[in-house]
């Protein structure tokens, strides 16, 4: 279709400007490249997040910038001569003359082909660019050392299989617009060294709780109460199991004309919950407003201790602003969840990952883990060398029996430092509060006891039957599971029996 005299013109039109063999010279050498490169990648063969960074944040637009000089240099950096070429009264004057417009029709369709083609290739590149850098591989694994304590906790959590920006940005333009620009600035710490370790909650910077949870959290299956068991180890010779058993009130937040009870009584519509909080990680709250239409606000301040003075605002902005309550002040680490000490070393144990039939091992994992190392790689040298002085010394046979087990439980105890410890940020055991319950933090007597309506006095209940009921309390067989299990199991020969009848 292409004369070999067309391919010497083109030849030509690049070799008559600099800009053009410059524009030329790019584009011939990155366009194979990155052909080759998005396939690998569309197919999973890299997995590299810095390949993805080469690849879709500088060849792509270095691939723009080659092309934009191909068509600026063959438009406005040629001889005056040649610049004639391109206007109206030639191109009339080639489809006039005889024997020109089967030319210069070959002319247009190779330079329409070749758009097409360049902008389909660009197409592709940007939006494989954009998906890329929405990726939870890009947002958490690209500034390795700054994220990785938020992207390992992430890959542990209940939401590892919902992307960064589900959250993060959403799909409210206004939000992701914002987090546009706030990593940008993120990304300007990270390259002059000045961002915070450990890194701030972005509590400010978050889309509200309600818009990001009820996207998959419907509130109309808020309601009822939830059977919650959680298991332990004590730190004794045999590392006895124990359980407990809770009745979580969960209740509903007034949906389906249901009136507003149990816990989620605090996101209901009617009567919304306010507060203030001292200082930026909202945990020191002085004033708490419960706000119903067509009532005045019932008022709660906190209760004056008398040992020490409240600490500064985080900032003037900051001072006096009230916060609508949602999900996210008591679910603050839905994802990034930072377990303490003993849940990580309870959790290794129950997955049989720490073997717990080696004597006491729960006892010195908490021993080593607690201890302040400066480094992982340290860290993890030392707790081998830990553990291994201590069995040895006390269990010598047991270690030389099986040095598989013990090299287990080493594993186990390293994993659960590292999965909740990083050195290099300060992240250590308790830097990130959980706000949900009140077993490490202070969680809900942030208000619950600690402050008092204004006209009466009345204190905010610190009743624990508001929220639950205890039914068994680190107990070896506690007897509701095993009532519990019972009826399961009869249920069970009851389908069975009806399946075969």
């Amino acid at each position: 279709m292409f004369s070999v005299e067309m391919y010497k013109r083109i030849i030509g039109i690049v070799a008559k400007s600099k800009v053009t063999m410059f524009g030329a010279i790019i584009v011939s050498i990155l366009l194979p490249v990155l052909l080759i490169s998005v396939s690998f990648d569309s197919l999973g063969l890299i997995e590299n997040p810095y390949f993805g960074f080469l690849l879709y944040v500088v060849m792509v637009p270095l691939l723009v910038l080659g092309i934009v000089f191909l068509v600026l240099g063959s438009l406005f950096f040629r001889s005056k001569e040649e610049i004639g070429t391109y206007t109206v009264e030639y191109l009339q004057e080639q489809f006039t003359r005889p024997g020109r417009y089967t030319r210069i029709r070959r002319h247009l369709y190779f330079t329409v082909a070749i758009t097409l083609f360049f902008v389909f290739v660009v197409g592709v590149a940007s939006y494989s660019s954009y998906q890329y850098t929405s990726s939870s591989q890009f947002c958490g694994q690209f500034c390795h050392t700054v994220m990785k304590p938020q992207y390992t906790a992430f890959k542990n959590s209940p939401h590892s299989r919902v992307s960064c920006v589900e959250c993060h940005l959403g799909k409210d333009a206004d939000w992701a617009e914002r987090s546009r620009f706030t990593g940008i600035k993120q990304l300007f710490a990270v390259a002059t060294d000045s961002y915070p370790r450990p890194i701030l909650p972005p509590i400010d910077a978050l889309r509200p709780g309600r818009k990001t949870c009820e996207q998959c959290h419907l509130p109309e299956k808020f309601h009822g109460s939830r059977l919650y068991t959680k298991e332990r180890f004590l730190p004794d010779e045999k590392n006895t199991r124990v359980k407990t058993a809770i009745l979580m009130k969960v209740g509903a937040g007034d949906v389906q004309g249901k009136q507003a009870h149990g816990i989620h009584w605090h996101v209901s519509e009617a009567q919304q919950v306010f507060y203030r909080a001292a200082d930026h990680d909202l945990d020191i709250i002085t004033e708490v407003r419960q706000r119903e239409e067509g009532k005045k606000d019932v008022v709660y301040t906190r209760i004056p201790d008398g040992t020490k003075a409240l600490p500064l605002p985080y900032s003037d902005a900051d001072a006096g602003k009230l916060h609508l309550m949602d999900c996210v002040d008591c679910h603050n680490r839905p994802t990034h969840i930072f377990l303490s000490a003993e849940e990580a070393i309870d959790k290794k144990l129950s997955a049989n990952i720490i073997p717990s039939y080696l004597p006491f091992i729960k006892r010195q994992a908490l021993a080593v883990i607690q201890k302040e190392y400066p480094s992982s790689e340290t860290a993890r040298v030392e707790i081998s060398r830990a553990l291994q002085s201590w069995y040895r010394k006390n269990y010598p046979e047991l270690i030389q029996n099986n040095p598989s087990l013990f090299e287990r439980a080493i594993q186990g105890v390293v994993q659960a430092y590292e999965e909740n410890v990083f050195p290099d940020m300060h992240v250590t055991w308790g830097t990130y509060k959980n706000n949900l319950g009140h077993q490490n933090d202070t969680g809900c007597f942030r208000c619950h006891g600690k402050l008092q309506e204004v006209k009466t006095g009345r204190i905010i209940s610190s009743d624990c039957n508001l929220c639950h009921v205890i039914l068994a309390d680190d107990e070896t067989q506690p007897e509701i599971i095993k009532s519990l299990q019972g009826v399961i199991d009869k249920k069970g020969e009851m389908y069975g029996n009806r399946k075969q009848q």
